[in-house]
This record gives structure tokens, C-alpha cells and sequence, in this order.
């Protein structure tokens, strides 16, 4: 019988997101065939520490914040796979064949897991470090995708250190009002505000750098949310649009993963077949100007009739049992579990790849077969 392979999920993490990467897990897990794969949580308390986890462990709302020390591990390398060390008595308790991040938000999704793993050479899901990085810096992002010709939302940037010669009426004349306050290294909807008038700008500045020394401040669209996933390293392909009809005033973190009447879900979206077509490929070339691998999730505005604005791309999407990604792939044909599967086997291709790469000034001597 052929040995499973053994997938380390890696959840919690250091972010405001905590608790949505715990259920993402949760869901990413169940899904995983047991035939096929041994799975093994991999949690990230909010101070960093690692601890190996039961299944079991997962059972409840909420992981313990306080774990007990015997479950705590350090990840080491071990040639192309990842081995798990007691951290206190470094005695071996697992090896891993590759690591699924389910993490969402800084110190996970933004580069940081996915150097740790380039420098270790263990296999892993999703984008490589520069696909992570610049799709969790919404500056970086969307400067990238105006460069490309992909259209985004007006938007400004301001850093902490220059809160004090911000002017709050020339920016709501120069991008309008409501405009929308955000932190630009963070995701669901955390440490947004929707700001309705130039006095209510200051606070919503200040609540956006709790989180981050750089925010956003942006353009409201007034149209439809459309959301598409894309799969795939090099020829990616998107999935059908669905719709977020927000219940709220915007689409928030409550009205995300708090109210479960907060947003209506059209899966997929009612879209004429032009507009469906444009999606897709927008998607794509967003994916592709991103420089992403394996997974995302592309976050649309569509205004008017026809005029479609990329609001962002999130490199590790959710995958609770409301997030679209998953549920977009199922009704283009995919389920949840095959889904898994074909992440998994990408991150394993993007690694097999990336092994044959020279790490040497002096190339390889060519072998006979190959003369």
C-alpha cells in the first residue's frame, strides 16, 4: 500500500485574522481524504509559538490560547521535507512531506511563512514569496496592477509618520465621499472604516494604523462585489463569478464571519456571458501581474453596465464553510476535496521545479544521456 502523505495545515498565526485562519483550518482539514493523506495541524498561537496538534484538538469554537508545553515543536528542515522537534527536549515527533499555510494576514500570508519554507526546502501551498508579498501590500498591489493596465479604484496612501500635515478636506475633495479607510497589509475587513464625512476621516486614520503604518485611503465604487478564484501555477484558470450582496453597510467583518444574515451569496453570479468571460480573464491576468502560484481569490467591483475594477487578490483565500473560493470551485465542478488535492499536487510541482534551479556559480556537468 502506498504510504499517505503527510500534510502539515498551518493555522492561527500572529494576526488579527486568528480566528478566521482556525476555521479556515478546520474546514481545510475535514476535507482532506484520509485514504490519501495523514494530516497534521500545525497551530500558530498569537506570540509565534508552534504546536503540534490531535484532530480532536480542533473540535471545539475555539482553540485554547493557553496549550500545554509538551504539544509546542520547532519546524527544521530535513533535505526536501519538514521535521518537527520538541522545543524543549528537541526529540523528533514528525516528519512532513509539505505544509498547507491556511493563514491569513501578516506573518503568514504575506511572505514571511513562505521564506521560512524557501530556506528550509520544504514544500508548500500557494504563492512563493514576491506572489505573497505584493498581494498583501494593497500600495504595492494595486500600483502593480495599474502598471498592467488592469483598472483598480482612485485611492491615496499615507504613512503614520506624515498623520500630522494630513489635510482631511483635500482628500475627501480630491477622492470624494463615502470613501473607504483602510490598513494596507491586513484582510477581512479588519481595521476598516467607511468614512462618510472629512471629521470622521482622523478617527478612521487612526483605527487603520492600530494595524499598520501604511493605510489606504479609497475611492467608494458604486456597483455590484464580484468574486472569482483562480487555480494553477503557470496556466492558471479561473473559476465562475459569484456575487456578495453585503446586508451591512459594506461588506465587513461582522457582516463576513459574526452575522450569519450579514451578506446574501449569488453562486454563481447572474452576469450576462460577455461580462462572466471578462471576469475570468481579468482574473487571470491579475493572477499572472502578481506573480501568484496555486491559489487566489480576486475580489471585483463591476459599475454600470459593464466596467470592471479589481479591488484585490488574496493569496490565501478562506476556506470556511461561507468562503467563496471553495464554493465558486464546486459549482465550476470541483469539489472541496479535489479541490485539495489539486493544491496540493501544485505545490509539489512549483518544489520539483524550483529543486532543478542551480544554486551554484558553475553549472552542472551534462550528463551522457543528455549530450
Amino acid at each position: 500500500m502506498k504510504a499517505r502523505t503527510v500534510v502539515g495545515v498551518v493555522f492561527g498565526g500572529m494576526s488579527a485574522e486568528h480566528e478566521v485562519s482556525c476555521a479556515s483550518a478546520r474546514n481545510v482539514i475535514t476535507a482532506m481524504d484520509q485514504g490519501r493523506y495523514e494530516t497534521v495541524p500545525l497551530y500558530i498561537d498569537p506570540q509565534g509559538r508552534w504546536y503540534l496538534l490531535e484532530q480532536g484538538d480542533l473540535g471545539s469554537d475555539e482553540i485554547p490560547r493557553s496549550l500545554p508545553e509538551h504539544k509546542r515543536v520547532l519546524l527544521a528542515p530535513d533535505r526536501t521535507k519538514g521535521r518537527l522537534l520538541g522545543y524543549h527536549k528537541g526529540d523528533f515527533r514528525k516528519t512532513v512531506d509539505i505544509l498547507f499555510p491556511v493563514l491569513h494576514g501578516p506573518y503568514g500570508e504575506d511572505g514571511s511563512f513562505q521564506g521560512l519554507c524557501k530556506l528550509y526546502r520544504i514544500p508548500f501551498v500557494g504563492a512563493g514569496v514576491v506572489g505573497s508579498a505584493v498581494s498583501m501590500d494593497k500600495d504595492v498591489m494595486k500600483r502593480l496592477l495599474r502598471e498592467k493596465g488592469i483598472p483598480v479604484p482612485r485611492f491615496q496612501v499615507v504613512c503614520a509618520e506624515d498623520r500630522e500635515t494630513i489635510s482631511c478636506e483635500r482628500i475627501c475633495g480630491e477622492l470624494g465621499l463615502p470613501l473607504f479607510v483602510k490598513p494596507a497589509n491586513l484582510g477581512s475587513s479588519v481595521g476598516i472604516t467607511k468614512v462618510a464625512s472629512p471629521e470622521g476621516l482622523r478617527a478612521a486614520m487612526e483605527t487603520a494604523w492600530r494595524y499598520d503604518r501604511k493605510i489606504l485611503l479609497e475611492e467608494c465604487i458604486q456597483g455590484r462585489e464580484i468574486e472569482c478564484s483562480v487555480l494553477g501555477n503557470w496556466d492558471p484558470v479561473a473559476s465562475l463569478p459569484g456575487e456578495i450582496l453585503p446586508r451591512h453597510d459594506f461588506y465587513s467583518y461582522e457582516a463576513k464571519y459574526i452575522d450569519k444574515e450579514g451578506a446574501l451569496l449569488r453562486i454563481p453570479a447572474p452576469l450576462p456571458d460577455g461580462v462572466i468571460r471578462e471576469v475570468r480573464q481579468m482574473a487571470v491576468d491579475t493572477f499572472k501581474a502578481l506573480c501568484c502560484e496555486g491559489m487566489a481569490r480576486v475580489d471585483f467591483f463591476l459599475r454600470g453596465a459593464g466596467e470592471l475594477l479589481v479591488n484585490e487578490l488574496n493569496s490565501i483565500p478562506g476556506f470556511t464553510n461561507i468562503s467563496m473560493y471553495p464554493k465558486l470551485w464546486e459549482v465550476s465542478g470541483i469539489s472541496y476535496s479535489e479541490l485539495i488535492d489539486r493544491l496540493i499536487a501544485l505545490g509539489f510541482e512549483r518544489f520539483e521545479l524550483e529543486m532543478d534551479l542551480c544554486t551554484s556559480r558553475r553549472l552542472p556537468e551534462a550528463s551522457p544521456s543528455s549530450q
